[in-house]
């Protein structure tokens, strides 16, 4: 290996970049003679691959594909160390970087011997800037655990202040233990420096950028202390006043070994009219063992001031031979006496007197929501305070567990009892069909499964059993349920909806009510309900094919080009009705409005003024708030200060940064001291906010209720998942009776989906996106066949296995997990099988009678092997209770599915929709055949009669009933055993038309246009 900078001839521009950085930085050029030698790590000269783990490598990550920086190793003239230099171009709207694993297979490093890390970064500003002005990186080293995988992270960031190459060093008493992320969850969280498995760095998001990298390396001599730390056992310390607090004082040694050397602290709390003076000094003797605790009490003294706010005093930490906390502890005297935090007084008057003492930044703090991992430092949630934190999809705490989250969540709400009047947050996560972030929870069948249900008590279940499970956690908001209308199943969004027509979305809302309770937020405050929210608001399941424009999607984001009777009948209609069950908060779409006839063209959502304040606010009179989604008001046209401006001025109220709150909190406050957003605007926004965590019971209450952890799960959930996943199972075809199952039939199982619990479960499953394999605990339906069919049940994936012997087949296919824009067909997706899918289906129902079972999001198009499948089943994504599965095909329950959506004959002509002027779909709208055994009989006559009971019932108000669904169901079976699978449009134009008759309440329209259905077929 070359030496450093050996015979290394350098530019006039890297000449100049080395003389202003030796005034402006502590650069150490040469090695002292008490010093190791420098270490290199990286040099760039390609001598480390790009690869995965386990092997070493350097390899990129993000929130989706399109997060992932591109990288590539290049020369350059100007390169500090060697030849080349890695150079790396980035657009991140999630999240980003690229990481240096170290063979797994290799011992691990050893870093102990040296002060810090360095490396030499190229700068991109165009103009120097103060220090800490520049775009911010994150660094972090992977310190002990099995490898670079399952190490513990610490890290700390830099600002990219200057123009070309610039040497960034970074001592490791710099880095702390991350406390947002952890892959194997901690273990001794001291930094031992003595088993080091690579490095990572995160580059900044909301804006494209490049950066080059040279020579990483170790410098330096190691610091002694690194081996011992002192800890507090949380950050905030609040008290009654005239209270006490103790602070415990832990001292932690790498690998858990008695100190060599004794450890001293000294403390001080100063004397003031709240606090008594607190002033000493410990000493931990050498010898002492690792973890062991030293208790300091604060005295607080008691006034007759009668309404204070909350009163804060640090605790200043001197630590001698071992590292500082990474932040000072502070104690807090609680606000006291004040009117809002009287519960007996109206939620009105509440808010109205918290709302007159708040300062404009505690204001804007309330209507800013970062994501978690986005904060530089927790105490940000003081400093800014913040009104709420979210978790996006995939972001968890470590160990992954519902004990975790609510140890989490507390943890942030404990920050907040620093701010002045102690304001709770509120935090939100997507938990669209179960706690899905969570490992061990109940993952409920998505929304379109529960459409297939036709079962409104059923959905008001799975609601209540999701809430449940969310506030157990300490979590009160939930950005559920998504009332969208899918208008085209190439949408990658489309399971999130319950159906194609508006009906059936608002007959399935009941939702609202198993996750809210009543509709005046009366049980808001109780440990198993959360604050929801109907999602995306207006016309996100209407974007035309090819309308979108963010990055690779297709549909995605795009826009929604309609009448305005269109858009009130098919796409406002939820929301009216989301509004009448009292929904706490409303998302607005990423999606662009374009009505016909306005001449205004197309209008992004979160800027739409007037569909959010004068149709939402004032016409359906929405008295909750009205929160964006993830990062959306940045596509608006402008800068950020007018991206802000609008959104806001346009009726939103609480804004999802979620990565920019510092920029956001100055901008929207500059924007209110010149006038552009009205302090009325800002005052509106803060009282819908307030009332709903007035109503939340946070003020009372903002820890997590522990006692409803054991129900995370538990098999009480499971059941109603499992009945979900079981009604919502549609039986397409079924010739010879081919389902059910018998017990005693040899059953051959095949195909992709089969055995795979994460394709089950679809995305927004423990990540984001979902992924394949046993990503949580649930039961596959290969899984729950076998407990129903024993030893007769056998698998195999591809259908390798000889064929011959069996009774029947069963071919498990179809989708893999995917979410938003990513799952948009032409996005790499697309309606039909895979070649090894398809090829499984060919082989074994080439060889027995056979059904099929199609695991996806959306229909997929089958007409090519149609008829070689005797049974056809569209299973959507059931979830983690493949129980529910099994039960249908083994006869336990009857099919009882219908179909949510319009299943096509093939991908074009697409969309295809109830109501279309041409209709000839593969499967109707509305179609479900069933397993039961009391099938009505008769033809016409049995018809009619059905339609004068159906007449009857509906006048005696049984429209939306179970009884008067059941009347409609009698005509819709004898409709479907007519047509025998003979489907054509004279038979599916009316037959799917009644289905939306019955989701309105026409009971006699729907059984009229059945009779119609059946005299075409």
């Amino acid at each position: 290996m070359r030496n450093r900078r050996s015979g290394r001839r350098h530019s006039a521009t890297y000449l100049a970049a080395t003389a202003v950085l030796a005034a402006l930085l502590p650069l150490t050029t040469a090695t002292a003679a008490d010093e190791p030698a420098p270490v290199p790590i990286d040099r760039f000269e390609g001598e480390i691959p790009f690869a995965q783990p386990p092997a070493e490598g350097i390899f990129t990550w993000g929130s989706d594909a399109d997060d992932h920086p591109t990288l590539k190793i290049v020369p350059r003239e100007d390169a500090p160390e060697g030849d080349n230099v890695m150079e790396g171009a980035y657009n991140v709207s999630g999240w980003g970087g690229f990481t240096h694993d170290f063979a797994f297979d290799q011992p691990a490093h050893n870093w102990t011997a040296h002060k810090g890390i360095r490396f030499w970064w190229y700068g991109q500003n165009t103009a120097p800037l103060p220090p800490g002005s520049g775009k911010r990186i994150n660094f972090e080293i992977k310190d002990g655990g099995a490898n670079g995988e399952a190490s513990e992270l610490w890290t700390t960031s830099f600002t990219d202040d200057w123009e070309g190459w610039h040497l960034v060093e970074i001592p490791f008493a710099d880095l702390v233990y991350r406390s947002d992320y952890q892959p194997v969850g901690g273990i001794d969280q001291v930094l031992g420096l003595d088993r080091m498995w690579g490095y990572a760095l995160t580059v900044p998001t909301g804006a494209p950028g490049s950066f080059a990298l040279d020579g990483m390396e170790l410098y330096g001599k190691a610091d002694p202390a690194l081996k011992a730390a002192v800890t507090t056992d949380k950050p905030v310390y609040p008290v009654k006043e005239g209270g006490t607090a103790k602070v415990a004082l832990a001292v932690n040694t790498t690998g858990a070994v008695p100190l060599d050397e004794p450890v001293t602290l000294d403390y001080e709390v100063a004397e003031t009219d709240d606090f008594n003076a607190a002033k000493g000094t410990y000493t931990f003797p050498a010898g002492t063992p690792s973890g062991a605790t030293h208790e300091i009490t604060v005295g607080t003294k008691s006034d007759a001031i009668k309404q204070e706010t909350a009163e804060t005093a640090p605790l200043k930490l001197t630590v001698t031979g071992a590292k500082a906390p990474a932040e000072t502890p502070a104690v807090v005297i609680d606000a006291h006496g004040l009117p809002y935090q009287d519960k007996r007084l109206p939620v009105k008057k509440r808010v109205a007197d918290l709302l007159s003492r708040l300062s404009l930044d505690e204001k804007i703090g309330q209507m800013t929501q970062a994501e978690r991992r986005a904060l530089k430092q927790q105490g940000d949630i003081a400093s800014y305070a913040m009104g709420s934190l979210l978790s996006g999809g995939g972001s968890v705490p470590t160990p992954n567990t519902a004990a975790a989250w609510a140890g989490m969540v507390d943890s942030y709400q404990l920050r907040a009892q620093a701010t002045r009047y102690q304001i709770p947050l509120v935090y939100g996560v997507d938990a669209v069909h179960g706690h899905n972030n969570v490992i061990g929870s109940t993952i409920n069948p998505h929304n379109i499964n529960i459409g297939a249900t036709r079962d409104p008590e059923l959905a008001e279940k799975t609601g209540a059993v999701t809430a449940s499970e969310v506030r157990a956690t300490g979590i009160p908001w939930d950005f559920a349920p998504c009332v969208c209308v899918t208008r085209d199943e190439r949408w990658g969004r489309s399971y999130e909806a319950f159906g194609e027509d508006a009906a059936l979305v608002e007959q399935m809302e009941t939702v609202i009510r198993g996750m809210q309770g009543r509709a005046d937020g009366s049980d808001l405050d109780r440990n198993d309900k959360v604050l929801t929210t109907a999602k995306h608001y207006l016309g996100d399941g209407g974007t035309a094919y090819g309308s979108s424009t963010t990055g690779s999607y297709t549909l995605d984001q795009g826009i929604t080009t309609v009448s305005r009777q269109e858009l009130e009948a098919v796409h406002l209609a939820p929301f009216k009705e989301a509004v009448k069950r009292g929904v706490g908060t409303v998302m607005p779409s990423y999606s662009s409005l374009d009505v016909i006839g306005d001449d205004q063209g197309p209008v992004k959502m979160h800027g739409n003024a007037e569909m959010i304040n004068d149709v939402l606010k004032d016409k359906l009179g929405f008295k909750g708030f009205v929160i964006s989604d993830w990062q959306a008001i940045d596509q608006l046209p402008g800068d950020y200060a007018s991206d802000i401006r609008t959104s806001v001025n346009a009726g939103l109220d609480m804004i999802m940064v979620p990565t920019n709150y510092q920029d956001f909190t100055r901008l929207l406050k500059t924007e209110v001291e010149t006038g552009r957003v009205g302090q009325a605007r800002i005052d509106d926004a803060v009282t819908r906010i307030l009332t709903q965590k007035f109503q939340l019971g946070l003020f009372e209450k903002p820890y997590a209720d522990t006692s409803g952890l054991g129900k995370v799960g538990s098999a009480e959930h499971r059941a109603v998942a499992r009945e979900a996943a079981a009604k919502s199972q549609v039986l397409l075809k079924n010739d010879g009776d081919v389902l059910p199952l018998k017990p005693t039939q040899k059953v051959y199982v095949a195909g992709s989906n089969a055995d795979d619990l994460g394709n089950q479960a679809g995305g927004w499953t423990i990540s984001w996106q979902g992924s394949s394999g046993r990503t949580t605990e649930g039961t596959t339906i290969l899984e729950a066949m076998k407990k129903q069919g024993g030893d007769a049940v056998t698998y195999s994936r591809d259908a390798s296995a000889a064929t011959d012997g069996y009774d029947v087949g069963v071919v498990v296919v179809g989708e893999q997990p995917y979410a938003e824009g990513i799952g948009d067909v032409g996005n790499g997706h697309d309606l039909l099988l895979s070649d090894a899918d398809k090829a499984a289906v060919t082989k074994v129902c080439g060889a027995m009678k056979c059904a099929v079972l199609i695991v996806s999001g959306r229909p997929q198009t089958v007409s090519d092997q149609l008829g070689d499948i005797d049974a056809l089943v569209a299973s959507w994504l059931p979830g983690t209770e493949g129980d529910g599965v099994a039960d249908v095909l083994y006869g336990a329950r009857p099919f009882t599915g219908q179909l949510p959506v319009t299943w096509p004959k093939s991908d074009t002509p697409l969309p295809i929709n109830v109501g279309d002027a041409s209709y000839d779909p593969q499967y109707p709208y509305g179609w479900g055949l069933t397993t039961r055994t009391d099938i009505p009989k008769g033809g016409q006559l049995t018809l009619r009669a059905l339609q004068i009971a159906a007449a009857a019932a509906e006048e005696a108000g049984q429209g939306k009933t179970a009884t008067g669904r059941a009347l409609v169901g009698k005509a819709r079976l004898i409709a479907q055993a007519k047509a025998a699978g003979k489907i054509t449009e004279a038979f599916a134009k009316p037959f799917a038309e009644a289905d939306r008759k019955l989701s309105t309440g026409d009971l006699d329209g729907a059984v009229k246009l059945l009779i119609t259905a059946y005299r075409a077929a």
